[in-house]
C-alpha cells in the first residue's frame, strides 16, 4: 500500500503589523533585563548579551551567534543535550529555561546543578517578555525577518485572551511508560487562521515500539498530524513552525481530528527507529471575534520494548486532489478508487474520512475486482463509522474513525471505493485545499501487512513460536503467518472429537490463507507447528 500522499499545501503565512526583525525583540529584552550580568568585559559564564555592532540588528545579530545551536558551559545542561538556545526546541535551549519559571508548565524547575532563575539581579522578566523570547525560539531563532507578532504577544498577557487549555495543560506519561510531544503555543489574531509544521527530533535512547498515542489539542483546531522523515529528508528542513510542508521523504504516522487515543490492537506497534525525526502538523483556526488565542497541542506517546509486538502497524492517506465543488448549492459527489494490481492483502484496523465545511457525507466500499462496488464498510454519518446507523448525521469537525479488531483483510489488488459529497453554498466555487475556505477528499488508514491474532488471544509469553492465527470468529477464510515470515510445514485442523477436517497447509514466505466456507458452524482446534487454537467458525 502507498504509505504516504503528498496533500498538503503551502498555507498563507499570518500577517504582521510592521514590527523590527523578531531576533532585535528578543535582543531589546536583553538590554532591559540581562546586561547587567552578561555584558562588558567579563560577562558572567562568558556569555555577552549585549553585542557588537554598528546597527542594532548587527547587535542582535551578534548575540544570536553566540546563542544559536551553541553548548551550554554549564555541564549538567551540556549533558541533558541542551544548547543554548536550540533552534524550534524551547524545552532543549538552556537559555529558556533559566528564564522559564513557571511560564513553561512542561519544563522541569532548574537543579541545584543548573544554577538560578535569570536574571539574577534585578527584576525578573514578565511573562510577556519570557514569551517574546519563546517564540523567538519556536520560530527557527532566526536572525533576520519578522515571524511572530509582538503586539499579539502583548495584546494576550496585557488584556487576555482564549487558550487551549484553560484548565491546564494534559500531564506527561509516568517515568517509564512514554514520553510526551508538544508543538506550540503560537498566537492567532482575533478570526485567525494558520496551519503549521515543525520538523521535531526525539533523540531517543534506542529504539521503541509505540503501542498508544494520546492526542490533546483545542476544539479550535481542525486536526492534528504526524509523519515521520525518511531517508535524508529531514536535513533539508528548517527547525521550527513553519507553513510550507516541504514533503519530499515522508510517511504517514498518525491523523487525528479531534483530542482522541490511538490504542492499537494486541500484538501490533509503530515501530520508531532511535533516530527517527517526526513532523508534526496542526491546524488552527480563532474562533473568536475579539481576542488573541494561544494554540498548542501535545501528543502523548506510550512505548513498549522493542520486539513485543508481532506487527507492525502502517497508516496512509489516500487523496483525491480532484474535486471541483461549484458553488450552485446543489449536492456534489466524488468518487475514487484506491488499489494496487496483483498486490497481496493487507489488514484494515481503522478507517477515516475527512472534509472541510462543505462536506455532507464520507463513505467506503470494498472494491469487487470488476471495479465496481462491493461491501460497504464505512459511513462518517453513522456513529463509530459503521454503516446501517437509523439516523445518521455528518459533522465534519468530528468525522468517525471505524475499527475493525479482528482486523480486517483486504486483497490490496482489488481495493476499495472511496466516496465524499459535499453542499457549496458559499460565496465561491473551491477544489482541494488546506483551509477551511477550501475543502478535502482524505481517507485515511491504519493497516498491518500480515494478519494479526485476535485481541483476546494469548501473550507472547505463550507463544514463544510467534504462530498467529486469525480471525477469531471465522467465516469463509482464516490466516496464519508466522513472526519473521518463517516457513511451518504443518498446518491441520480438527473438529473437538480429534477428527482432521481439513488438508495439511504449508506457510509459504511465513503465512498462507486456509479457505474454510466448507466448514459447519462450531468450535475447531487449528493446530500450526507446536500452537493450537481454538477457532470459532460461524
Amino acid at each position: 500500500m502507498t504509505r504516504f500522499l503528498s496533500w498538503l499545501v503551502l498555507v498563507p503565512a499570518l500577517s504582521f503589523a510592521q514590527t523590527p526583525a523578531s531576533v532585535v525583540e528578543v535582543h531589546r529584552i536583553f538590554q532591559n533585563k540581562c546586561v547587567s550580568c552578561h555584558g562588558g568585559a567579563t560577562p558572567a559564564a562568558g556569555l555577552d548579551l549585549q553585542g557588537t555592532g554598528t546597527t542594532e540588528l548587527g547587535k542582535a545579530q551578534n548575540v544570536a551567534g553566540k546563542l544559536v545551536n551553541i553548548n551550554p558551559v554549564n555541564t549538567y545542561a551540556l549533558s541533558a543535550g541542551q544548547k543554548r538556545v536550540y533552534p524550534g526546541r524551547p524545552d532543549r535551549s538552556f537559555l529558556f529555561k533559566k528564564i522559564n519559571a513557571g511560564l513553561e508548565p512542561t519544563i522541569p524547575s532548574l537543579v541545584a546543578q543548573e544554577g538560578t532563575v535569570m536574571p539574577g539581579t534585578g527584576s525578573l522578566l514578565t511573562d510577556a517578555e519570557k514569551e517574546v523570547v519563546r517564540q523567538w525560539i519556536l520560530y527557527g531563532a532566526k536572525t533576520l525577518g519578522t515571524q511572530f507578532d509582538k503586539s499579539l504577544v502583548d495584546q494576550f498577557y496585557t488584556t487576555g485572551g482564549e487558550t487551549s487549555f484553560p484548565l491546564g495543560v494534559p500531564p506527561a506519561p509516568p517515568a517509564g511508560e512514554g514520553f510526551q510531544i508538544k508543538m506550540g503555543p503560537f498566537f492567532l489574531p482575533p478570526s485567525g487562521e494558520v496551519e503549521y509544521f515543525q520538523k521535531y527530533e526525539l533523540g531517543l535512547p534506542a529504539n521503541v515500539e509505540v503501542n498508544r498515542m494520546d492526542f490533546e489539542f483545542s476544539p479550535y483546531s481542525h486536526h492534528f498530524i504526524v509523519y515521520n522523515f525518511t531517508g535524508s529528508g529531514a536535513s533539508a528542513i528548517p527547525a521550527g513552525l513553519r507553513t510550507n510542508p516541504n514533503h519530499s521523504q515522508i510517511n504517514l504516522v498518525a491523523a487525528v481530528q479531534e483530542s482522541f487515543t490511538l490504542d492499537l490492537p494486541n500484538n501490533t506497534a509503530f515501530f520508531w527507529d532511535k533516530n527517527i525525526v517526526l513532523d508534526l502538523n496542526t491546524h488552527y483556526i480563532n474562533y473568536s471575534a475579539l481576542k488573541p488565542f494561544r494554540a498548542e497541542a501535545y501528543v502523548n506517546v506510550y512505548t513498549q520494548t522493542t520486539g513485543t509486538a508481532g506487527q507492525q502497524m502502517f497508516a496512509t492517506l489516500l487523496v483525491n486532489p480532484n474535486i471541483p465543488i461549484p458553488n450552485t448549492g446543489d449536492l456534489i459527489t466524488h468518487t475514487r478508487s484506491e488499489y494496487q494490481t496483483g498486490a497481496d492483502s493487507i489488514y484494515i484496523w481503522g478507517l477515516m474520512g475527512h472534509t472541510h465545511k462543505y462536506g455532507q457525507g464520507y463513505k467506503v466500499w470494498k472494491r469487487l475486482p470488476n471495479g465496481q462496488r462491493g461491501e460497504l464498510v464505512y459511513d462518517a454519518s453513522c456513529p463509530d463509522g459503521e454503516p446501517g446507523c437509523v439516523a445518521p448525521w455528518f459533522d465534519y469537525r468530528h468525522i468517525p474513525m471505524r475499527y475493525w479488531e479482528p482486523l480486517m483483510p483486504l486483497k490490496w489488488g482489488n481495493g476499495l471505493i472511496h466516496e465524499a459529497q459535499w453542499v457549496n453554498d458559499g460565496p465561491a466555487s473551491v477544489n482541494f485545499g488546506p483551509t477551511s475556505d477550501d475543502e478535502m477528499m482524505v481517507l485515511i488508514a491504519f493497516y498491518t501487512e500480515e494478519p494479526v491474532e485476535a485481541v483476546s488471544a494469548v501473550g507472547e509469553e505463550d507463544n514463544p513460536a510467534g504462530v498467529y492465527i486469525s480471525p477469531n470468529p471465522a467465516a469463509d477464510v482464516l490466516y496464519i503467518s508466522v513472526r519473521g515470515g518463517q516457513e511451518l510445514p504443518d498446518v491441520r485442523i480438527f473438529d473437538l472429537t480429534g477428527r482432521e477436517v481439513s488438508g495439511r497447509y504449508s506457510l509459504s514466505g511465513g503465512r498462507a490463507e486456509i479457505d474454510i466456507s466448507s466448514l459447519a458452524p462450531g468450535v475447531y482446534v487449528v493446530q500450526a507447528g507446536v500452537i493450537a487454537r481454538k477457532v470459532i467458525v460461524e
